[in-house]
């Protein structure tokens, strides 16, 4: 039994470097296009937002000079080369996979439209929607919180290198514990850093749950869509 029947998989572009301190990992990229297979192949619509920081980062690029904007634009192209990548993993791996760009760049890509999106997602297609919202000084966890609600998605699966949400970080807090659940208001009282804050109000105010897990353990994924809490929900 599949959890949930739509869902949008928040992919971090630093996970994709895998072992390599730069770019993309082969390996890493494999077992990305594995699970998500596995996924598919349970019935599940998927659409997938991918970072880009393993490339550029437009705000730390902003920080060493770089004018914001041509900055952010330049993160922009560097989501749609990871998407470019797992699109041609997931074709090696038998599925079939869809390049939408938020800015106009055929031949790379279709410009990004709701329905174009839902279409290909109802035809068996994996649609990776990529260059965030096309806008600067809005980042990738912003352009897949609007993704997800613009495709009504019933919950964003947000892929980390950490298995959920924690009273503080537990790489640098040994005593942080962990959540199985928390409220979006209890996000903003503690001051967790879930997403930016822009994306997180939008999942709030548009009733989209939001549930953080490890994508970098193989089979997280799929134990997910099985119903095992592996993660931490956040809802309203």
């Amino acid at each position: 039994m599949k959890r949930f029947n739509r869902i949008l998989l928040k992919l971090s572009g630093e996970s994709l470097m895998g072992e390599k301190g730069y770019g993309i990992d082969e390996r890493r990229l494999a077992q990305y296009a594995e699970q998500i297979k596995e996924v598919h192949a349970m019935g599940v619509q998927i659409g997938i937002v991918i970072g880009g920081g393993n490339i550029f980062r437009g705000l730390s690029g902003a920080g060493k000079g770089f004018d914001r904007v041509k900055g952010d634009q330049m993160g922009m192209l560097a989501t749609v080369i990871n998407s470019l990548a797992l699109s041609s993993a997931l074709v090696a791996a038998g599925v079939k996979a869809r390049v939408l760009t938020a800015i106009r760049m055929e031949p790379i890509g279709e410009l990004y439209t709701k329905w174009k999106a839902i279409e290909a997602m109802q035809q068996g297609e994996v649609v990776i929607m990529s260059a965030g919202t096309g806008n600067p000084y809005f980042t990738t966890d912003t352009g897949s919180s609007l993704r997800g609600i613009e495709i009504e998605a019933d919950v964003m699966l947000k892929g980390t290198r950490v298995d959920g949400i924690y009273t503080a970080d537990p790489e640098k807090d040994p005593t942080a514990t962990k959540f199985q659940d928390i409220t979006y208001d209890e996000i903003y009282n503690r001051g967790l850093k879930v997403m930016d804050l822009t994306a997180t109000t939008m999942c709030k105010e548009n009733g989209l749950p939001i549930y953080v897990f490890n994508m970098d353990v193989y089979g997280n994924l799929r134990r997910v869509m099985e119903g095992e809490q592996i993660g931490t929900l956040v809802h309203n």
